[in-house]
């Protein structure tokens, strides 16, 4: 097997661990367990925990983010840009009800645990925070032209505000274990950008 295909699968089951638990009660000998490695493979591949943190994190929100770019910029199969956003959150919201209000996503799982105790680990997840937010403003925008939304609607302004309610929704999700918050949210969302 290739060092990539190695290194990929230690990924790969650390994000599924770390989504049931934590960065930190998720230890290495775990994560080797899962995948059938020697620690040894760890080590060739990550010097440190941090950095494997944060290769982690890179690893997530790029495939994150290709996801978001499908869902939300491709015009094939759903030409409307709002409903797309809104088929997309509804997506999430199923999510949420798989996991029995479970977090989803790795981002929002991390983000308080290691933002403080990682600068490499909050840069990671800052970027992806702007990439995420370029997306719905794209999304916004393409809306407007196309008559879809709301004109009155400022993509730039609105793409964060949407990004930081649908957020929040999703950490009020998990504490709850209900999936109202983001139910809660997508009416808001909806509302708020339908002309």
């Amino acid at each position: 097997m290739s060092d990539r295909t190695t290194k990929e699968r230690i990924l790969d089951a650390a994000e599924g661990l770390m989504l049931e638990k934590s960065f930190h009660s998720v230890g290495l000998t775990e994560i080797l367990e899962a995948v059938k490695v020697p620690k040894g493979s760890f080590y060739h591949h990550f010097k440190s925990k941090e950095q494997f943190g944060v290769e982690m994190l890179k690893h997530y929100v790029a495939d994150a983010t290709a996801y978001k770019k499908q869902m939300l910029l491709s015009d094939t199969p759903e030409p409307d840009p709002l409903k797309r956003l809104l088929s997309f959150c509804e997506g999430t919201i199923c999510r949420v009800l798989e996991t029995k209000g479970k977090c989803p996503c790795l981002v929002l799982k991390l983000a308080a645990e290691v933002a403080d105790m990682s600068e490499a680990m909050r840069e990671v997840l800052a970027a992806g925070n702007r990439e995420s937010i370029a997306i719905l403003e794209q999304v916004l925008q393409e809306g407007i032209e196309k008559k879809k939304i709301a004109k009155t609607v400022r993509p730039a302004e609105v793409a964060v505000i949407i990004h930081d309610l649908w957020n929040g929704a999703m950490q009020r999700s998990a504490i709850c274990r209900d999936a109202t918050p983001p139910r809660e949210a997508l009416n808001f969302i909806r509302t708020l950008l339908t002309p």
